[in-house]
């Protein structure tokens, strides 16, 4: 009997000979990670067994690189896999823990439901903070910030952030709070704007997270970008980046010259609608950007130029300017959704 398919998708992997990073379709089996160069390999260019394996996340060794976690196993050799967003990275790694303590228990990996007990747990789920926090109702709201003749666009400061802890009786008092911030801190789950938080964040301060109205931070998907003249890394200067992120992930895109197929990061921005596509290996700038505004997105069946009939879940989005692109998802499910973000951006962003 076939082990059983826990999940699977599109992840960046570093190679284990050469240091580069390259996108793989990653399998997780009850036994095992399998990893595929291409979803329609029959057979997979790799197998980590997960027996004894350990998991760290975050990991941490690269810089500059987010949302990367690993797995060493017991022959110490450590494999990273990079996810495209953050919430992608938490589901990989909960799946991946719980498959491990499963083959330690000898049991048989099975998802719990998902309702939650009236009493908080002593150990408080950060990743579930993290989703209140951002929730547009109830969460911390970002702002536009002005500091030192530079604005701060999508943030909020560090006491908006420990107040709102305070007021939601997420943590006894403010000393609590920061413990707990800087914590989601850590963890990827908050990013420091400007030069006095990424200070604290990059020294060896008891708290890296500072309770104060003049250091700003902000959520990793969130869209932030900051303008004006500055040495800052985060500039962003030009209006398509200014519409906030509504959905992100990888998909296969086809070049409009070779009409071969590459797995491409796409990042949804609506107002201004933006559908911006990257190198999933890590490059910082887009390689390209469609303006969604007026476009046309429909789900198709075969594409004539270069792509089998027997390809699934393919779609086509016509731009005002109509110009054609054809990308592939995953599944139906995922097509789907695609489809139902881009309309919705394209018919309310400028």
């Amino acid at each position: 009997m076939e082990p059983k398919r826990i999940r699977e998708g599109y992840l960046v992997k570093k190679g284990s000979v050469f240091n580069t990073w390259k996108p793989m379709w990653v399998v997780l089996l009850e036994d095992g990670i399998e990893f595929y160069k291409k979803k329609s390999d029959n057979s997979p260019k790799g197998m980590i067994p997960l027996k004894g394996s350990t998991l760290t996340s975050p990991c941490q060794d690269f810089g500059k690189r987010m949302f990367v976690f690993k797995i060493t196993t017991t022959k110490q050799q450590d494999h990273f896999f990079q996810a495209a967003f953050l919430e992608e990275r938490d589901a990989w790694v909960r799946d991946i823990k719980k498959a491990i303590k499963c083959i330690e228990g000898g049991q048989k990996f099975a998802r719990k439901s998902t309702r939650r007990s009236i009493r908080l747990p002593e150990t408080i789920d950060l990743g579930a903070l993290y989703l209140s926090m951002k929730d547009t109702e109830k969460g911390i709201k970002e702002l536009n910030l002005e500091k030192d003749k530079k604005i701060f666009n999508h943030c909020f400061t560090g006491n908006c952030v420990i107040d709102w802890l305070v007021s939601n009786q997420s943590v006894r008092n403010r000393q609590e709070g920061l413990m707990i911030a800087s914590s989601l801190l850590n963890e990827g789950y908050l990013q420091p704007a400007g030069d006095m938080s990424k200070s604290a964040a990059d020294g060896i301060a008891e708290n890296p997270f500072l309770d104060n109205p003049d250091a700003f931070y902000y959520f990793p998907d969130s869209g932030f970008f900051c303008e004006e003249n500055s040495s800052d890394d985060d500039v962003i200067l030009k209006e398509e980046f200014r519409g906030v992120i509504i959905k992100q992930g990888c998909l296969l895109k086809q070049g409009h010259r070779r009409k071969n197929w590459k797995v491409r990061k796409f990042i949804l921005r609506e107002d201004p609608a933006y559908l911006h596509y990257y190198d999933p290996a890590g490059a910082e700038d887009p390689l390209g950007a469609i303006h969604l505004r007026g476009c046309v997105v429909t789900s198709v069946e075969s594409n004539s130029n270069g792509r089998k009939s027997e390809e699934e879940n393919l779609f086509e989005i016509i731009t005002a300017d109509e110009v054609h692109y054809f990308l592939q998802a995953a599944t139906p499910k995922e097509r789907t959704e695609w489809i139902k973000a881009i309309q919705v951006a394209s018919r309310t962003g400028k």
